[in-house]
Protein backbone atom coordinates (compact mmCIF):
# COMPACT_ATOMS: atom_id res chain seq x y z
CA UNK A 1 0.00 0.00 0.00
CA UNK A 2 1.00 3.83 -0.42
CA UNK A 3 2.62 5.35 2.60
CA UNK A 4 0.05 7.27 4.15
CA UNK A 5 0.75 10.98 3.89
CA UNK A 6 1.24 12.85 7.36
CA UNK A 7 0.10 16.20 7.97
CA UNK A 8 3.29 18.42 8.93
CA UNK A 9 2.67 21.59 11.09
CA UNK A 10 5.33 24.31 11.32
CA UNK A 11 5.96 25.18 15.19
CA UNK A 12 4.98 28.73 15.87
CA UNK A 13 7.68 31.30 14.16
CA UNK A 14 9.66 32.28 17.43
CA UNK A 15 12.39 34.07 16.20
CA UNK A 16 11.42 37.72 17.70
CA UNK A 17 10.98 35.76 20.88
CA UNK A 18 14.46 33.99 21.05
CA UNK A 19 16.94 37.18 20.53
CA UNK A 20 18.41 36.98 24.10
CA UNK A 21 20.16 40.50 24.85
CA UNK A 22 23.44 40.39 26.93
CA UNK A 23 22.93 39.78 31.01
CA UNK A 24 23.57 43.17 32.64
CA UNK A 25 21.90 43.00 36.51
CA UNK A 26 22.35 45.44 39.14
CA UNK A 27 21.60 42.82 42.31
CA UNK A 28 21.18 38.86 41.93
CA UNK A 29 21.07 36.04 44.22
CA UNK A 30 23.19 33.23 43.88
CA UNK A 31 21.52 29.87 42.85
CA UNK A 32 19.59 27.84 44.83
CA UNK A 33 16.88 28.66 48.07
CA UNK A 34 17.80 29.32 51.70
CA UNK A 35 17.16 31.88 54.58
CA UNK A 36 19.38 34.04 53.84
CA UNK A 37 18.26 34.54 50.27
CA UNK A 38 14.96 35.23 50.89
CA UNK A 39 16.06 38.17 53.68
CA UNK A 40 18.54 39.48 50.49
CA UNK A 41 15.59 39.36 48.44
CA UNK A 42 13.23 41.50 51.26
CA UNK A 43 16.31 43.64 52.21
CA UNK A 44 16.80 44.58 48.26
CA UNK A 45 12.73 45.35 48.28
CA UNK A 46 12.78 47.24 51.79
CA UNK A 47 9.83 45.52 52.66
CA UNK A 48 8.00 45.46 55.64
CA UNK A 49 8.22 42.78 58.19
CA UNK A 50 4.69 41.02 57.69
CA UNK A 51 6.20 40.73 54.44
CA UNK A 52 9.65 39.04 55.15
CA UNK A 53 7.58 37.14 57.66
CA UNK A 54 5.17 36.03 55.09
CA UNK A 55 8.39 34.78 52.92
CA UNK A 56 9.87 33.13 55.50
CA UNK A 57 6.81 31.13 56.53
CA UNK A 58 6.82 30.12 52.49
CA UNK A 59 10.01 28.89 52.40
CA UNK A 60 9.03 26.48 55.62
CA UNK A 61 6.32 25.68 53.84
CA UNK A 62 7.91 24.34 50.61
CA UNK A 63 10.67 22.26 52.51
CA UNK A 64 8.51 20.17 54.22
CA UNK A 65 6.02 19.59 50.74
CA UNK A 66 6.55 17.11 48.23
CA UNK A 67 7.38 17.58 44.50
CA UNK A 68 4.20 16.63 43.09
CA UNK A 69 3.82 13.08 41.31
CA UNK A 70 0.44 13.29 40.13
CA UNK A 71 0.96 15.14 36.92
CA UNK A 72 4.20 15.50 34.62
CA UNK A 73 7.77 14.37 35.80
CA UNK A 74 9.09 17.25 37.52
CA UNK A 75 11.78 14.83 38.38
CA UNK A 76 14.59 16.85 36.42
CA UNK A 77 13.42 20.08 37.81
CA UNK A 78 17.17 21.14 39.95
CA UNK A 79 15.95 24.15 42.09
CA UNK A 80 19.39 24.40 43.96
CA UNK A 81 20.81 25.20 40.33
CA UNK A 82 18.43 28.14 39.44
CA UNK A 83 18.84 31.91 40.47
CA UNK A 84 15.47 33.49 42.25
CA UNK A 85 16.36 37.22 41.84
CA UNK A 86 17.67 39.31 39.19
CA UNK A 87 17.34 43.16 39.66
CA UNK A 88 17.96 44.29 36.21
CA UNK A 89 20.26 47.02 35.62
CA UNK A 90 17.93 49.70 35.67
CA UNK A 91 15.14 51.46 37.64
CA UNK A 92 11.54 51.56 36.72
CA UNK A 93 10.41 54.07 34.07
CA UNK A 94 7.28 56.12 33.29
CA UNK A 95 7.97 56.60 30.11
CA UNK A 96 9.82 54.27 26.74
CA UNK A 97 12.69 57.10 26.50
CA UNK A 98 14.24 55.79 29.71
CA UNK A 99 14.15 52.70 29.80
CA UNK A 100 17.51 51.22 28.64
CA UNK A 101 18.12 50.78 24.79
CA UNK A 102 18.76 46.79 24.73
CA UNK A 103 15.48 46.82 26.98
CA UNK A 104 13.50 49.09 25.37
CA UNK A 105 14.47 47.33 22.23
CA UNK A 106 13.23 44.01 23.54
CA UNK A 107 9.50 45.45 24.05
CA UNK A 108 9.68 47.08 20.81
CA UNK A 109 10.13 43.98 18.70
CA UNK A 110 7.18 41.99 20.69
CA UNK A 111 5.18 45.52 19.47
CA UNK A 112 4.29 46.31 23.56
CA UNK A 113 4.61 50.69 22.62
CA UNK A 114 2.57 50.21 19.59
CA UNK A 115 0.11 48.31 21.23
CA UNK A 116 -0.08 50.76 24.86
CA UNK A 117 -0.22 53.96 21.98
CA UNK A 118 -2.99 52.01 20.33
CA UNK A 119 -5.58 50.24 22.08
CA UNK A 120 -4.72 50.26 25.90
CA UNK A 121 -5.32 52.24 29.22
CA UNK A 122 -2.29 51.03 30.90
CA UNK A 123 1.27 48.74 30.31
CA UNK A 124 3.29 47.39 32.40
CA UNK A 125 6.75 45.42 31.64
CA UNK A 126 8.51 43.51 33.50
CA UNK A 127 12.01 42.44 32.69
CA UNK A 128 13.56 39.64 35.19
CA UNK A 129 12.72 40.05 38.72
CA UNK A 130 11.71 44.06 38.23
CA UNK A 131 9.22 46.06 36.79
CA UNK A 132 11.42 48.22 34.35
CA UNK A 133 8.58 50.31 32.79
CA UNK A 134 4.69 51.03 34.70
CA UNK A 135 2.25 54.01 32.82
CA UNK A 136 -1.40 54.71 33.07
CA UNK A 137 -3.32 56.89 31.73
CA UNK A 138 -5.12 60.20 32.95
CA UNK A 139 -8.52 58.81 31.92
CA UNK A 140 -7.60 55.64 34.01
CA UNK A 141 -7.09 57.90 37.00
CA UNK A 142 -9.72 60.31 36.82
CA UNK A 143 -11.83 57.58 37.26
CA UNK A 144 -10.25 56.51 40.33
CA UNK A 145 -8.49 52.84 39.24
CA UNK A 146 -4.90 52.36 40.88
CA UNK A 147 -3.22 50.24 38.51
CA UNK A 148 0.66 49.68 40.16
CA UNK A 149 3.60 47.84 40.07
CA UNK A 150 3.47 45.11 42.94
CA UNK A 151 6.53 46.45 45.03
CA UNK A 152 4.99 49.81 44.85
CA UNK A 153 1.45 48.88 46.09
CA UNK A 154 2.93 46.94 48.79
CA UNK A 155 4.19 50.70 50.42
CA UNK A 156 1.64 52.90 49.16
CA UNK A 157 -1.52 50.75 49.52
CA UNK A 158 -0.31 48.45 52.03
CA UNK A 159 -2.93 47.93 54.11
CA UNK A 160 -5.16 46.77 51.07
CA UNK A 161 -2.11 44.07 50.17
CA UNK A 162 -1.93 42.78 53.66
CA UNK A 163 -5.49 41.89 53.29
CA UNK A 164 -5.88 40.25 50.53
CA UNK A 165 -2.14 39.01 49.31
CA UNK A 166 -1.83 35.19 49.42
CA UNK A 167 -5.78 34.36 51.09
CA UNK A 168 -6.63 33.15 48.08
CA UNK A 169 -3.54 31.25 47.03
CA UNK A 170 -1.65 30.51 50.29
CA UNK A 171 1.52 29.12 50.69
CA UNK A 172 -0.08 25.68 51.70
CA UNK A 173 -1.79 25.23 48.92
CA UNK A 174 1.08 23.30 47.15
CA UNK A 175 4.88 22.97 46.55
CA UNK A 176 5.42 25.62 44.27
CA UNK A 177 2.65 28.19 45.54
CA UNK A 178 4.87 28.22 48.18
CA UNK A 179 8.22 28.61 46.65
CA UNK A 180 5.95 31.96 45.38
CA UNK A 181 5.57 33.02 48.83
CA UNK A 182 9.27 32.74 49.30
CA UNK A 183 10.46 34.30 46.29
CA UNK A 184 7.90 36.61 44.70
CA UNK A 185 9.21 39.48 42.52
CA UNK A 186 7.33 42.21 40.33
CA UNK A 187 3.85 41.61 39.01
CA UNK A 188 1.00 43.93 38.99
CA UNK A 189 -1.91 45.69 41.48
CA UNK A 190 -5.09 46.44 39.78
CA UNK A 191 -8.19 48.13 42.02
CA UNK A 192 -11.13 49.55 39.88
CA UNK A 193 -13.87 51.36 42.10
CA UNK A 194 -17.12 50.38 42.47
CA UNK A 195 -19.30 51.09 39.42
CA UNK A 196 -16.13 51.95 37.07
CA UNK A 197 -15.76 50.37 34.01
CA UNK A 198 -12.51 50.28 31.99
CA UNK A 199 -13.69 50.35 28.69
CA UNK A 200 -9.76 49.69 27.59
CA UNK A 201 -7.66 47.06 28.49
CA UNK A 202 -5.00 47.41 30.54
CA UNK A 203 -1.76 44.73 30.08
CA UNK A 204 1.22 43.62 32.03
CA UNK A 205 4.23 41.63 29.70
CA UNK A 206 6.39 39.48 31.30
CA UNK A 207 9.68 38.84 30.07
CA UNK A 208 12.64 36.52 31.13
CA UNK A 209 16.02 36.78 29.88
CA UNK A 210 18.36 35.40 31.81
CA UNK A 211 19.13 32.00 31.64
CA UNK A 212 19.13 29.68 34.80
CA UNK A 213 16.83 31.95 36.44
CA UNK A 214 13.20 32.08 37.63
CA UNK A 215 10.61 34.72 37.21
CA UNK A 216 7.98 35.10 40.42
CA UNK A 217 5.53 38.27 39.54
CA UNK A 218 2.38 38.21 41.79
CA UNK A 219 -0.66 39.87 40.29
CA UNK A 220 -3.66 40.68 43.07
CA UNK A 221 -6.88 41.93 41.03
CA UNK A 222 -9.71 43.46 43.00
CA UNK A 223 -12.82 44.93 40.95
CA UNK A 224 -15.08 46.37 42.94
CA UNK A 225 -18.96 46.10 43.54
CA UNK A 226 -20.73 46.80 39.71
CA UNK A 227 -17.29 47.60 37.91
CA UNK A 228 -15.97 45.69 35.03
CA UNK A 229 -11.97 45.14 33.49
CA UNK A 230 -10.26 43.20 30.68
CA UNK A 231 -6.76 43.01 31.93
CA UNK A 232 -4.35 40.96 29.47
CA UNK A 233 -1.09 39.19 30.41
CA UNK A 234 1.90 38.20 28.28
CA UNK A 235 4.86 36.03 28.62
CA UNK A 236 7.58 35.00 26.97
CA UNK A 237 11.11 33.89 27.20
CA UNK A 238 14.36 33.09 24.90
CA UNK A 239 15.28 29.22 24.04
CA UNK A 240 18.52 28.46 25.78
CA UNK A 241 19.83 24.65 27.10
CA UNK A 242 19.45 25.51 30.66
CA UNK A 243 16.20 24.90 33.18
CA UNK A 244 14.30 28.10 33.43
CA UNK A 245 11.32 28.40 35.96
CA UNK A 246 7.85 30.20 36.00
CA UNK A 247 6.20 30.20 39.13
CA UNK A 248 3.98 33.04 38.83
CA UNK A 249 0.88 33.89 41.02
CA UNK A 250 -2.27 35.57 40.25
CA UNK A 251 -5.29 36.55 42.92
CA UNK A 252 -8.24 37.82 41.40
CA UNK A 253 -11.04 39.30 43.58
CA UNK A 254 -14.37 39.88 41.57
CA UNK A 255 -17.04 41.64 44.00
CA UNK A 256 -20.78 41.86 43.88
CA UNK A 257 -21.86 42.47 40.38
CA UNK A 258 -18.61 43.31 38.95
CA UNK A 259 -17.40 41.74 35.77
CA UNK A 260 -13.29 41.04 34.59
CA UNK A 261 -11.68 39.51 31.77
CA UNK A 262 -8.18 37.58 31.98
CA UNK A 263 -6.33 36.84 29.12
CA UNK A 264 -3.52 35.39 29.11
CA UNK A 265 -0.99 34.45 26.14
CA UNK A 266 2.08 32.27 27.31
CA UNK A 267 5.03 31.44 24.88
CA UNK A 268 7.59 30.89 27.20
CA UNK A 269 10.74 28.80 25.50
CA UNK A 270 11.01 24.83 25.49
CA UNK A 271 13.44 25.25 28.47
CA UNK A 272 10.74 26.64 30.84
CA UNK A 273 9.15 24.61 33.68
CA UNK A 274 5.88 27.03 33.61
CA UNK A 275 4.36 26.08 37.48
CA UNK A 276 1.64 28.98 37.45
CA UNK A 277 -1.29 29.33 39.79
CA UNK A 278 -4.49 31.33 39.27
CA UNK A 279 -7.44 31.80 41.31
CA UNK A 280 -10.77 33.85 41.25
CA UNK A 281 -13.08 34.50 44.46
CA UNK A 282 -16.30 35.76 42.41
CA UNK A 283 -19.32 36.89 44.92
CA UNK A 284 -22.94 37.56 43.89
CA UNK A 285 -23.74 38.25 40.62
CA UNK A 286 -20.07 38.35 39.57
CA UNK A 287 -18.37 37.36 36.72
CA UNK A 288 -15.18 35.96 35.68
CA UNK A 289 -13.92 35.45 32.17
CA UNK A 290 -10.42 33.62 31.94
CA UNK A 291 -9.12 33.60 28.28
CA UNK A 292 -5.78 31.53 28.35
CA UNK A 293 -3.25 30.21 25.23
CA UNK A 294 -0.85 27.99 25.79
CA UNK A 295 2.06 27.63 23.16
CA UNK A 296 5.13 27.65 24.84
CA UNK A 297 7.57 25.75 27.59
CA UNK A 298 8.75 22.14 28.18
CA UNK A 299 6.57 21.20 30.72
CA UNK A 300 3.56 23.23 32.16
CA UNK A 301 1.02 22.98 34.82
CA UNK A 302 -2.04 25.45 34.57
CA UNK A 303 -5.18 25.12 35.98
CA UNK A 304 -7.28 28.29 36.24
CA UNK A 305 -9.99 28.28 39.11
CA UNK A 306 -13.05 29.94 39.79
CA UNK A 307 -14.69 29.99 43.14
CA UNK A 308 -17.81 30.56 42.36
CA UNK A 309 -19.44 31.90 46.51
CA UNK A 310 -22.28 34.09 45.41
CA UNK A 311 -25.21 33.49 43.99
CA UNK A 312 -25.92 33.42 40.25
CA UNK A 313 -21.68 34.10 39.83
CA UNK A 314 -20.64 32.89 36.79
CA UNK A 315 -17.41 31.32 35.26
CA UNK A 316 -16.18 30.74 31.90
CA UNK A 317 -12.96 30.06 30.69
CA UNK A 318 -11.85 29.76 26.99
CA UNK A 319 -8.51 27.76 26.34
CA UNK A 320 -6.50 26.49 23.23
CA UNK A 321 -3.15 24.55 23.78
CA UNK A 322 -0.64 23.61 21.40
CA UNK A 323 2.25 21.61 22.34
CA UNK A 324 4.75 20.92 20.02
CA UNK A 325 8.39 18.28 20.09
CA UNK A 326 9.76 17.76 23.46
CA UNK A 327 6.44 20.02 25.09
CA UNK A 328 4.44 18.24 27.76
CA UNK A 329 1.21 20.65 28.47
CA UNK A 330 -0.92 20.15 31.20
CA UNK A 331 -3.51 22.60 31.41
CA UNK A 332 -7.15 22.80 32.25
CA UNK A 333 -9.98 24.56 34.30
CA UNK A 334 -11.28 24.13 37.94
CA UNK A 335 -14.79 26.01 39.24
CA UNK A 336 -16.47 25.63 42.41
CA UNK A 337 -19.76 25.97 42.40
CA UNK A 338 -20.50 26.90 46.15
CA UNK A 339 -23.58 29.05 46.06
CA UNK A 340 -27.24 29.07 44.56
CA UNK A 341 -27.82 29.43 40.57
CA UNK A 342 -24.13 29.97 40.16
CA UNK A 343 -23.05 28.44 36.29
CA UNK A 344 -19.60 27.42 34.55
CA UNK A 345 -18.77 27.26 30.41
CA UNK A 346 -15.51 25.42 29.98
CA UNK A 347 -14.20 25.06 26.50
CA UNK A 348 -10.86 23.85 25.78
CA UNK A 349 -9.14 23.00 22.60
CA UNK A 350 -5.53 21.54 21.95
CA UNK A 351 -3.34 20.30 19.40
CA UNK A 352 -0.31 18.50 19.61
CA UNK A 353 2.65 17.81 16.56
CA UNK A 354 5.80 15.92 17.17
CA UNK A 355 5.62 14.12 19.87
CA UNK A 356 4.15 16.90 21.60
CA UNK A 357 1.71 15.87 24.92
CA UNK A 358 -1.26 17.73 25.53
CA UNK A 359 -3.37 16.93 28.16
CA UNK A 360 -6.86 18.49 29.64
CA UNK A 361 -6.86 18.16 33.42
CA UNK A 362 -9.88 19.69 34.96
CA UNK A 363 -12.21 19.91 38.33
CA UNK A 364 -15.36 20.54 38.65
CA UNK A 365 -16.76 20.55 42.31
CA UNK A 366 -20.51 21.31 43.65
CA UNK A 367 -21.16 21.95 47.47
CA UNK A 368 -24.26 21.04 49.03
CA UNK A 369 -25.43 25.04 48.68
CA UNK A 370 -24.95 25.06 44.89
CA UNK A 371 -28.89 23.95 44.08
CA UNK A 372 -29.84 24.95 40.80
CA UNK A 373 -26.18 25.31 39.43
CA UNK A 374 -25.61 24.49 35.87
CA UNK A 375 -22.17 23.70 34.30
CA UNK A 376 -21.06 22.53 30.77
CA UNK A 377 -17.37 21.46 29.67
CA UNK A 378 -16.66 20.71 26.44
CA UNK A 379 -12.78 19.03 25.56
CA UNK A 380 -11.25 18.67 22.34
CA UNK A 381 -8.13 17.33 20.87
CA UNK A 382 -6.54 17.04 17.66
CA UNK A 383 -3.43 15.11 17.21
CA UNK A 384 -1.72 15.39 14.36
CA UNK A 385 0.71 12.79 13.85
CA UNK A 386 0.82 9.12 14.97
CA UNK A 387 3.49 9.87 17.33
CA UNK A 388 1.56 13.15 19.12
CA UNK A 389 -0.71 12.34 22.90
CA UNK A 390 -3.27 13.48 23.74
CA UNK A 391 -5.94 13.17 26.90
CA UNK A 392 -8.83 14.44 28.95
CA UNK A 393 -8.50 13.71 32.50
CA UNK A 394 -11.70 15.46 33.85
CA UNK A 395 -13.24 14.97 37.89
CA UNK A 396 -16.03 15.74 38.87
CA UNK A 397 -17.41 15.70 42.77
CA UNK A 398 -21.40 16.46 43.40
CA UNK A 399 -22.94 17.33 46.66
CA UNK A 400 -26.28 18.22 45.61
CA UNK A 401 -28.35 16.58 43.19
CA UNK A 402 -30.53 19.78 42.25
CA UNK A 403 -27.72 20.51 39.51
CA UNK A 404 -27.65 20.11 35.46
CA UNK A 405 -24.35 19.12 34.19
CA UNK A 406 -22.97 18.48 30.95
CA UNK A 407 -19.82 17.22 30.04
CA UNK A 408 -18.08 16.18 26.19
CA UNK A 409 -14.66 15.09 25.37
CA UNK A 410 -13.65 14.53 21.59
CA UNK A 411 -10.13 13.04 20.54
CA UNK A 412 -9.00 12.48 17.29
CA UNK A 413 -7.22 13.56 13.95
CA UNK A 414 -8.06 14.85 10.91
CA UNK A 415 -10.37 13.21 8.76
CA UNK A 416 -9.54 11.46 6.18
CA UNK A 417 -13.16 12.24 4.50
CA UNK A 418 -12.88 15.86 4.99
CA UNK A 419 -9.74 15.91 3.06
CA UNK A 420 -11.31 14.24 0.33
CA UNK A 421 -14.66 16.34 0.37
CA UNK A 422 -12.60 19.82 0.35
CA UNK A 423 -9.83 18.75 -2.30
CA UNK A 424 -13.50 17.89 -4.54
CA UNK A 425 -14.10 21.55 -4.07
CA UNK A 426 -11.14 22.42 -5.42
CA UNK A 427 -8.55 22.62 -2.49
CA UNK A 428 -5.31 21.10 -2.72
CA UNK A 429 -4.57 18.41 0.31
CA UNK A 430 -2.02 21.33 1.97
CA UNK A 431 -5.08 23.87 1.78
CA UNK A 432 -7.45 21.44 3.10
CA UNK A 433 -5.65 20.40 5.84
CA UNK A 434 -4.59 23.92 6.87
CA UNK A 435 -7.97 24.89 6.74
CA UNK A 436 -9.22 22.09 9.42
CA UNK A 437 -6.89 22.80 11.67
CA UNK A 438 -7.67 26.18 11.76
CA UNK A 439 -11.29 25.67 11.84
CA UNK A 440 -10.65 23.94 14.71
CA UNK A 441 -8.65 26.48 16.66
CA UNK A 442 -10.83 29.41 15.43
CA UNK A 443 -13.51 29.38 18.15
CA UNK A 444 -11.21 29.93 20.60
CA UNK A 445 -8.78 32.24 18.46
CA UNK A 446 -11.57 34.56 18.02
CA UNK A 447 -11.68 35.32 21.72
CA UNK A 448 -8.70 36.24 22.01
CA UNK A 449 -7.36 40.13 22.24
CA UNK A 450 -5.59 39.91 19.22
CA UNK A 451 -6.83 43.78 18.55
CA UNK A 452 -4.95 44.22 21.69
CA UNK A 453 -1.52 43.52 21.50
CA UNK A 454 0.33 42.83 18.32
CA UNK A 455 2.77 40.22 19.80
CA UNK A 456 -0.13 37.51 19.56
CA UNK A 457 -0.20 37.65 15.94
CA UNK A 458 2.95 35.58 16.52
CA UNK A 459 2.00 33.33 18.13
CA UNK A 460 -1.93 32.58 17.05
CA UNK A 461 -0.70 32.51 13.18
CA UNK A 462 -0.07 28.73 13.17
CA UNK A 463 1.57 28.38 9.54
CA UNK A 464 0.71 25.04 8.27
CA UNK A 465 2.28 23.38 5.14
CA UNK A 466 1.78 19.81 3.72
CA UNK A 467 4.13 17.36 2.81
CA UNK A 468 4.62 13.59 2.47
CA UNK A 469 6.14 11.53 4.23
Amino acid sequence: MESRKKTYVEDIDRTIYDIANEERHRFATIKGLNENIIKEISKEKDEPKWMLDLRLKSLEIYNSKPVPTWGPDLSELDLDNIVHYIRPDTDMSHSWEEVPEDIKDTFERLGIPQAERESLAGVGAQYDSEVVYHNTKEELTRQGVVYLDMETAVKEYEDIVKKYFMTLIPPSYHKYAALHGAVWSGGSFVYVPKDVKVDIPIQSYFRLNAKGAGQFEHTLIIVDEGAELHFIEGCSAPVYNVQNVHAGAVELFVKKGAKLRYSTIENWSKNMYNLNTKRALVEEEGTIEWVSGSFGSRISMLYPMSILKGRRAKSEFTGVTFAGEGQILDTGAKVLLAAPETSCIINSKSISKSGGVAMYRGLLQATKEASGAKAAVNCESLMLDNDSKSDTLPIMEFKNDNIDIGHEAKIGRISDESIFYLMSRGMSEEEAKAMIVRGFVEPITKELPLEYAVELNNLIDIELEGTIG
